[in-house]
Parts: C-alpha cells; structure tokens; sequence
C-alpha cells in the first residue's frame, strides 16, 4: 500500500478529543464475563466487540446522553498539513477515513439510489462520550447509530497486533471501512429493521447480529476493491497502490476476529449459539466478495443462508 503524498488530510472528517476526557478506564480488549445482551448491545456496533463474545463490555458503556462535546482539531490540523504527515498515524487514518468516504459518496447513489450522508470519525483516549453512552477503549472500535459518528482510540491498533498478530498497515483501513460499513447500513435503514427483527424474534438476535456485521465486512471489501480510484477535493488520488498483500491483511484481520477464534483464544469452546460477528471463515468469505465484486449490491447477507 503506498499513499499519495500529494493527496490532502481534510481534517474536517475528524473529530479529535484525545486528551479531552471523557470518562471510563483504559480497558485493554474486552474479555467475555457472562454471555448476557444488555440494553446498549442493541445499539452500538463495534469490530472487536467480537471479542466479548455476546457480553459487550456492558460496564464500559452507560446509556446515551446525547450530548458529546466537540474536539479541537486544531494540532491534527497542523500536523496533517506538514511535509511528514503519511509518517504520522492519525494522518494516516484521518486519510483512510477521507478515501472511504469519497468512496461512499459516489457507490451509494449509484448502487443504492440514495444520497452519502457523511459521518466524522471521533479520536479519542482511554474514554468518550456519546449518543449511545460512555465508552472506554476496551470497547474497541465502534459506530453509534444515534450520533451517527465512527469512535476509536488509535491505540487500539497495537492492541490488534500485540494480542491477536494482526500487525499489516491495511488493518487499520479495513477496520475502519467496516465501520462505515455501519454507517452505510445506518443510512439504507438495515441497522433499524435488524434491530426490529431482534425485537419481534429474540431466539435469533445473534444469527441476526452476525448477518448485519458480515455484511459491514463485505462493504469493507468493495472499498477496498475501489479505493485507487479514490480522490481528495482537487482530484489527487488518496492511494497510489494497493497490493494483494494489503488485501491478505485485511483478510488476515478478518480471520482473527472471527467469533470462532476469539472464543478458542480467550480459552473457551466454541459456541456458535453466541456467536454475533461470524466465524473467520465467514468474515474472509464476505469480504473477499465484496473485494471481488466490487459491488455493494453484492453484500446481501441477509438475502439467503450464510
């Protein structure tokens, strides 16, 4: 993967409060405690929160208050405008986050006949405020439905390499994308009916859970696919190459947090009835085809069995 130097951080896609509180301990990756759902498992969705198995760090996060504040963006600004910006890994992200989202803007109309809503992506550290309630960065990576806004503490990354090997720089890209995967789902209105089907078929809230995160993974996968055609405001591409390589680490990613492996990690046998994200098989699966296809239209998960 090599990024265009060349290519403009437009800051404005991300809000910066690192180093603004915000509440919550640093909870390192969650560890399944009890297998219960509570209320606020319904409403965020998050990559790791694979890792917990069906309990979702429940005591990191503590019913939406609506009312987060604003970061000052002003140091990312400075430092995302300097010669060395790509050596940073905010900006780097920050840049990912602008190529998804040029991505969305273009592939939403055209494969879905809606407008691209965009949704800024929240820096944080150790804890932050939300629409959907206090978290700590033990929650992993998350988007929240009701602030529409993507939430992650940057060190969440060498958690990703330090504890689970998934250590390729396209790591950071796919979680991400999976996470305007959500949004996108957000958008379309299949993160509300899912949660109605939860509602009105509880037996199967988990098989429900699972389709909704597979197919985050398969819109992940159709960026991925276009994101060399992905450029700034002035036309400069994000990305001037993407190898197979990248690809297998983002597969690779996908693997590792697959409900199946989190479970044989954290010691536990595997329970398919607590499964919420797919087993890495089917993570690898979906993203792969969306990475093939190219085509968001492809990421039915819902359309048929898995």
């Amino acid at each position: 993967m090599e990024l265009n130097e060349n290519a403009r951080v437009d800051t404005s896609q991300v809000d910066d409060r690192r180093g603004s509180g915000g509440g919550g301990g640093l909870g390192g990756i969650p560890i399944p405690i009890g297998g219960g759902r509570g209320g606020i498992v319904g409403i965020i969705v998050a990559v790791l929160v694979a890792l917990v198995g069906g309990g979702f760090g429940l005591n990191a996060m503590t019913g939406g208050d609506g009312g987060a504040s604003q970061g000052d963006n002003t140091q990312l600004e400075q430092k995302c405008s300097a010669d060395d910006a790509l050596k940073q890994l905010d900006c780097r992200n920050n840049l990912y986050v602008n190529s998804i989202q040029a991505y969305w803007r273009t592939a939403l109309p055209e494969a879905f006949g809606e407008q691209y809503k965009a949704s800024k992506t929240v820096f944080f550290s150790q804890g932050v405020n939300t629409g959907c309630g206090q978290a700590d960065s033990g929650v992993g990576p998350f988007y929240c439905p009701a602030d529409d806004l993507v939430y992650i503490d940057l060190t969440f990354y060498q958690q990703l390499a330090d504890q689970l090997g998934a250590k390729g720089e396209f790591a950071q890209p796919y979680v991400l994308a999976h996470e305007y995967g959500h949004h996108v789902q957000d958008l379309l209105g299949t993160e509300a009916q899912m949660r109605r089907q939860q509602q009105r078929d509880p037996n199967n809230a988990n098989a429900l859970s699972v389709k909704l995160e597979l197919q985050a993974d398969c819109y992940a996968g159709a960026w991925a696919k276009n994101a060399t055609g992905t450029a700034d405001e002035k036309g400069q591409k994000i990305f001037k190459s993407i190898t197979e390589q990248d690809i297998q680490e983002a597969i690779d990613t996908a693997e590792k947090i697959g409900d199946d492996a989190i479970q044989q990690r954290s010691g536990r046998p595997v329970n398919p009835d607590e499964f919420t994200h797919g087993t890495s098989e089917q993570r690898r699966q979906w993203f792969t085809k969306g990475y093939d296809t190219g085509d968001p239209k492809s990421c039915d998960t819902f359309g048929g069995s898995l």
